[in-house]
């Protein structure tokens, strides 16, 4: 009895082992799908966050939702690096279904100042500042200001809260080009310098070019000259005819720096004239039609650094929509410079859209973009 006893509770024992495992396995079987379920919903709330998040970073802001007016007064507008800066700037505004309207100062300053005095009547959406100098445009700059209108210059010395001022790097780009120099000329030589002052970029190019004659002291400057003019090309190049002249021996001069590329153009036609193509030119800025000279077989012209101008005028734009649309800009920016030397370009003709193939991160300076700015460009094409 006691022995049936024990088998009938061992049987009932196991019997609960068995109904509690078979339980368990239940639970957890039909707990798996709940908690794929729950991720499932986590995960579509999370995308549709995201997507509302995306969707919201590319609307175009609200001061955006009418026509902009922009003004773009330039100190002046000579040689081909301000024609395709200024097409840069049109291009950008162009796109983002903005007007500008464009005016040239003729390097007269007094006459720039009363351009931006023009533009606050008018009530311009923003100013960009081609050049010039603060202490000529200080005040009708914060009167701009004052009034709520972005103003962002280039190339210039104003230091103003709430202006924004980009450069080429002024200093890099001189001394890549001086620092090229000595180095071909192996640290001793005579050479030519074209400068001019009274222009910002100029006097920054300088105080490199003073401490370049401190760095090479082997390094002699026969001789200096340079005017800004109407015509600066074919007056470099008259200049440039008659210091020839004065050194007419091979050896005389070894090489020129020119500061603009409006003075390497002049240069490299007198030497080119004159059959003195051992010289060599150095410059600074550049151009389709710099390009083209350099690129000739017989061009003295081997090195220059530059930006991109119109990619100059597009940022320039993009960080005067950013200032309309309330986001935060700084006050300085920098773009950067690149060494193009003659060697580095391919035997067929090239122009600046060719470039960053053969000049890594030349056009894409990638700075002041916005998430918004893809829809407001594809709005402007429907206009």
């Amino acid at each position: 009895m006691k022995k049936r006893q024990t088998f009938l509770l061992a049987i009932l024992l196991l019997f609960g082992i068995m109904l509690g495992g078979c339980t368990n396995e239940q639970d957890a079987v039909s707990s798996k799908p709940a908690a794929k379920q729950e991720n499932t919903e986590q995960k579509a709330t999370n995308n549709t966050a995201n997507e509302s998040a995306s969707a919201e970073q590319a609307a175009i802001p609200n001061q955006l939702k009418k026509p902009i007016k922009i003004a773009a007064i330039m100190q002046f507008s000579i040689g081909t690096f301000s024609s395709q800066y200024i097409a840069g700037v049109k291009d950008q505004v162009q796109k983002f279904g903005g007007e500008v309207q464009v005016y040239n100062a003729d390097n007269d300053l007094t006459k720039m100042a009363s351009y931006v005095e023009t533009a606050i009547t008018q009530n311009v959406d923003a100013i960009l500042l081609d050049h010039g100098r603060a202490d000529a445009l200080k005040g009708p700059v914060e009167k701009a200001v004052a009034k709520g209108i972005p103003v962002v210059a280039f190339d210039n010395d104003l230091n103003i809260p709430g202006v924004t001022v980009i450069d080429q790097d002024d200093y890099s780009l001189a001394w890549k080009t001086l620092k090229t120099l000595a180095e071909d000329l192996n640290g001793e030589g005579k050479i030519v310098t074209i400068w001019v002052g009274g222009f910002t970029p100029m006097e920054r190019r300088y105080v490199i070019y003073d401490a370049f004659k401190k760095r090479y002291p082997s390094i002699k400057e026969i001789a200096k000259f340079g005017n800004a003019s109407s015509n600066t090309a074919l007056d470099t190049q008259t200049q440039m005819e008659a210091i020839l002249k004065k050194y007419p021996n091979k050896g005389d001069i070894d090489a020129v720096f020119a500061t603009w590329d409006e003075f390497a153009k002049g240069a490299t036609r007198a030497i080119q004239q004159a059959g003195r193509t051992e010289i060599k030119v150095y410059g600074i800025d550049l151009s389709d039609e710099d390009l083209q000279m350099i690129q000739q077989p017989d061009s003295p012209w081997v090195a220059t650094t530059a930006t991109d101008p119109a990619e100059v005028g597009r940022v320039q734009v993009r960080f005067a929509y950013q200032k309309i649309a309330g986001e935060k800009t700084p006050s300085i920016y920098s773009l950067e410079p690149h060494l193009v030397k003659k060697t580095d370009l391919p035997n067929q003709q090239v122009t600046m859209g060719d470039l960053h193939q053969y000049i890594t991160g030349w056009g894409q300076s990638n700075v002041a973009l916005s998430p918004w700015m893809k829809t407001l460009e594809e709005q402007g094409k429907t206009k």
